[in-house]
């Protein structure tokens, strides 16, 4: 909607995870070169932990996509499965065939076998899961059972968590406690600093196609880090609806009062951006000429 007003050939601040729009800031690329060096060390567990929405799935696709050719990579997305179904999801990311209503001794055997075959070839498996917080118990350590796979050189299975700040209490669990001595690497996401903020929103400007000095002021990205608190999800959300309401009144530049309005239409936001004279949401929508700012402001709403 407001992509030819400020030049751009894209929406900047989606909530999908793009890889395009993936950010080298200082912790984003330290927990990425953390991920590199382990699943090229074998390393059998990996973990990384974040607070909601500082980018662990995101960070999970830049991984997968930057591992070479010599990786197999498997991916489940929720994991909050019993122990069988979990094991029947890993083989049908590895293309292993299997009868209907296949015994476990079996199962696990034939994803023996395709572990070996793939190693065979010079090749690396990798599993990644995705919000690992959900995974129950015993299925943990059904995971942990299955890294026990391995040739007399290295591991036939590596496995990644990506999970929120909840992951490190189940992990210290007694009776995984074998576990989460295995996890050799691991790296805990943060928020945006104050400056990455600044460097995150031009750099997803730019992606997008933005071509000009400076679209959001620097008062905009002040208010824009503290309504977020650094979090990168929420600074896509205000980031997104700011653009909206400048587009709406038809300035070429997102101010701070434009970061304010969306932070008060943002129930994440830090409360005190819900203050006078920004207390009512989209004042500007009663205007002539924004009814479709008001359909993007709907579908913001529904997908967040």
């Amino acid at each position: 909607m407001y992509q030819a007003h400020f030049g751009l050939r894209e929406a900047p601040f989606g909530l999908t995870p793009d890889t395009s729009f993936f950010f080298n800031g200082p912790q984003s690329q330290k927990a990425l070169n953390t991920l590199l060096v382990a699943a090229r060390n074998g390393e059998g567990f990996i973990k990384i932990t974040g607070e909601v929405g500082t980018g662990k799935t995101f960070l999970c696709r830049k991984f997968m996509q930057s591992l070479g050719p010599d990786f197999v990579t498997a991916y489940i997305p929720n994991p909050n499965l019993p122990p069988r179904s979990l094991i029947l999801a890993l083989a049908e990311d590895l293309d292993v065939l299997l009868e209907k209503d296949i015994e476990q001794h079996q199962l696990l055997h034939a994803i023996n076998l395709r572990l070996l075959n793939l190693a065979a070839q010079g090749k690396r498996v990798l599993l990644c899961l995705d919000e690992a917080q959900a995974i129950p118990v015993d299925s943990l350590e059904a995971l942990r059972l299955l890294t026990n796979l391995e040739t007399e050189k290295r591991k036939l299975l590596q496995i990644v968590l990506f999970g929120q700040p909840e992951l490190d209490v189940k992990l210290a669990l007694p009776e995984i406690r074998q576990l989460a001595q295995r996890i050799t690497f691991h790296y805990h996401l943060g928020p945006l600093s104050r400056d990455d903020v600044d460097f995150y929103v031009a750099h997803r400007l730019r992606v997008a196609g933005f071509d000009g000095a400076r679209l959001f002021s620097r008062g905009g990205v002040r208010k824009l880090y503290q309504a977020s608190g650094g979090i990168p999800r929420l600074i896509n959300i205000m980031a997104h609806k700011a653009l909206m309401v400048a587009y709406g009144e038809g300035r070429q530049q997102v101010s701070g009062r434009h970061v304010a309005l969306a932070a008060s239409d943002t129930l994440a936001s830090k409360p005190r951006f819900w203050q006078a004279p920004w207390r009512r949401p989209w004042p500007w929508l009663a205007g002539a000429g924004v009814l479709a700012a008001a359909s993007a402001v709907s579908w913001t709403l529904l997908n967040r």
